[in-house]
């Protein structure tokens, strides 16, 4: 008998006492905070680019609440528009600034118009260049100075990109650098905070289950990933095309800080719910779970999911309650495939 609790004990790697586990989890939470500590200061420098990237789905929708639709109707009837693309050498036009552009010092306002041609310069680059003089405040830019258009950048690209959110006082641009880092910092750190998870409850499992560690956390960093692209690309857009839309009736001036604080979160909270198959995986090769488990409470799960989607989603509309519900339906559905695949009853001895 005592042989068998010495094997025991050798294969759990002996038995922590409460202090121990104490130290062990001060230790790790040492760790952790060093870890988005040093990732945030990563991130901090790159939080302009990091803003950029986040705030062009409300930008965006900005632009496409505000724009008003007009039907072109010439005098021919054979007036159309046409996009950058379709322009050729030669062609002629009058460009107006759509935002404030500098000039190497010279600003030309936002609404100003210069007469233009399409052409090539010295080096053979075509693009468009002004046919007369800009009179600024500061200096005169000369005719022959290349125009900030780019005939290769995809149209869909730049809807909305001069609609701005607005702060409302000094110090909130930079807060929100901080908030965004913060976040940014979090999310980077995902798989070295799941080791480091995974090392503070390792000392409770048997020897053969920690190697389940590598695939543990390359699933969960990747669900995460999913996650998170999930709610920028598919569920944020059409929510906040909801949310713009209720609000036509106003002038609509969105507050940074709120709106990158819910995106933020929403993009955390479905990398989370994405870790659904990862946790199946785990809880399924210890023997926690299996298949027949997750099948008998598929209804239990179902009112579970469409109650969190009711309480989570970013807006109270049906469709956007069925997006946030539906990816959830569907890892529940792929988390019982992994415990049927994965699933194997937990033994104190592994042949």
């Amino acid at each position: 008998m005592d042989a068998v609790e010495k094997e025991n004990e050798a294969e759990l790697g002996g038995q922590m006492s409460f202090l121990e586990h104490l130290d062990e989890l001060r230790r790790r939470l040492i760790n952790s905070v060093i870890i988005v500590l040093v990732a945030f200061l990563i991130c901090f420098y790159f939080s302009e680019n990091i803003f950029s990237f986040l705030a062009v789905p409300v930008t965006r929708a900005l632009a496409e609440a505000q724009r008003v639709e007009f039907t072109v109707q010439g005098l021919t009837g054979e007036e159309k528009i046409l996009s950058l693309n379709n322009l050729k050498e030669g062609d002629k036009g009058r460009f107006v600034f759509s935002k404030n552009t500098d000039f190497s010092g010279a600003v030309v306002i936002m609404g100003t118009s210069v007469d233009s041609i399409v052409t090539k310069d010295s080096q053979g680059i075509i693009g468009l260049f002004t046919e007369e003089p800009i009179y600024t405040n500061e200096a005169i830019i000369p005719k022959g100075v290349r125009l900030p258009v780019d005939f290769n950048f995809p149209k869909s690209d730049t809807k909305g990109m001069d609609e701005k959110l607005i702060v409302t006082n000094a110090l909130q641009p930079f807060m929100l650098y901080v908030t965004v880092s913060l976040y940014s910092a979090i999310a980077f750190s995902i798989p070295l905070l799941l080791l480091q998870v995974w090392g503070f409850i390792a000392p409770a499992l048997y020897q053969h289950e920690k190697k389940y560690v590598t695939p543990f956390v390359l699933l969960s960093s990747i669900s995460f990933i999913a996650g998170a692209a999930f709610g920028y690309y598919i569920l944020f857009p059409p929510a906040v095309k909801y949310l713009l839309g209720v609000g036509t009736n106003f002038n609509l001036m969105l507050n940074a800080s709120e709106y990158f604080d819910f995106i933020t979160i929403l993009m955390l909270a479905m990398g989370l719910v994405f870790q659904m198959p990862a946790i199946s995986y785990v809880l399924a090769r210890i023997g926690v779970i299996n298949a027949r488990l997750l099948v008998k409470g598929w209804k239990i799960a179902l009112i579970v999911i469409l109650i969190v989607a009711a309480v989570a989603s970013p807006t109270p509309d049906a469709l956007n309650m069925m997006l946030f519900a539906m990816p959830m339906i569907f890892l529940y559905v792929i988390s019982i495939f992994v415990a049927w695949f994965f699933a194997k009853k937990r033994t104190e001895n592994e042949v």
